[in-house]
This record gives C-alpha cells, structure tokens and sequence, in this order.
C-alpha cells in the first residue's frame, strides 16, 4: 500500500500525538547561519563596544543606579551566556556550510567525470578522423599518380617529331590491314 493511501484512510492519525515540539531545522540553520554572519562583522564588534563602554559609565559614574558594581560580574554573565549560544551556533552554521561544500564538491567532481568522458570520446573520434583522412586520396596523391600515368604514356608513345604523321584516334582504334 503506498504512503499516500496510508494518509487517506481514517485509521491512520495525519499528525504525530507525541507532545515534543515540532522545529524546522532548516529555519534553525538559516537564523544561526545569519547570527553567526552578524557576529564576524564590524558592525557587531562596534555595537558591542558600544554597550559596554555605556554599561560601565553607568554603573561608575550614576551612583544612584550601581546594578553592577565595579567588578561587572552582571556584564560577565552576558558575555559568557552570550559565548554559550555564539559557539553552537557558529558550529551549526559551519555545518551547513560544510555540507554545502560537500554537495558542490560533489557536484563539481560529477562534472570532471563527465567532461573527462568527453574528453577520452573526442580523442578517440578525432583518432579515428586521422585513421579514415590517412585512406583517403589527397589531391597530392592524385595529381602525382596521373602525372606517373602521362608519363607511362609518353614512353609507350613513340616521338611525333621524326615526320611521322601522329596516328588518329580511329587509327589507334582498328586494327591495321596489312598488304600482301
């Protein structure tokens, strides 16, 4: 029976009864992947200074609103709780760039394969080109073996010049008669 037969029937619950809490962890990647973008940026680092250098004139200098006093124990936690959640967020968001990497590695590899297949069937059509164009007759080739057949002809023929009449062609046809 396929799954989606499975959903239709009313024996089969459509969602889970167990009373964990349901979190997409793609929308998790992509809000570490942006905090952790955020905290490697300059504007973090100034946003941070900031605060702090407000957070200690404060507690110095309004001695009526002393949260914190001097050893800043208060902006000691924050940072320590704020380093909690940096660092596995940071990994998570490493994570998936790691495995982004792998896919595109992956992917890249799949190409050279093909294009390295490619390769080896032009080689091997091209060497076949060479092999056929090496059979076939060149104009070269050609004009010299009628230049050899001339002049096999013109050895065979004897020389017009000695006052003979040059035979006709319908001489050359027939045989000759000869008399007596």
């Amino acid at each position: 029976m396929s799954d989606s037969s499975a959903r239709q029937r009313l024996d089969t619950p459509r969602v889970s009864r167990s009373l964990t809490p349901r979190v997409d962890a793609e929308a998790v990647g992509r809000v570490s992947e942006r905090f952790a973008r955020f905290l490697g940026t300059g504007r973090y680092l100034a946003i941070q200074t900031v605060a702090v250098i407000v957070w200690i004139l404060l507690n110095i200098g309004a001695f009526a609103w002393q949260w914190d006093p001097y050893p800043f124990i208060l902006l000691n936690l924050a940072f320590s709780t704020q380093a909690a959640y940096a660092a596995p967020l940071i990994l998570l968001a490493q994570n998936r760039q790691e495995n982004r990497d792998r896919v595109s590695l992956e992917e890249d590899r799949r190409r050279a394969e093909q294009t390295k297949a490619d390769t080896e069937y032009l080689a091997r059509e091209l060497a076949a080109l060479r092999l056929a164009v090496g059979e076939v007759a060149t104009r070269d080739y050609l004009r010299r073996e009628l230049e050899e057949v001339r002049d096999l002809i013109a050895t065979l023929r004897p020389p017009v010049g000695d006052g003979a009449e040059e035979p006709s062609k319908h001489d050359t046809d027939r045989p000759s008669k000869k008399n007596g």
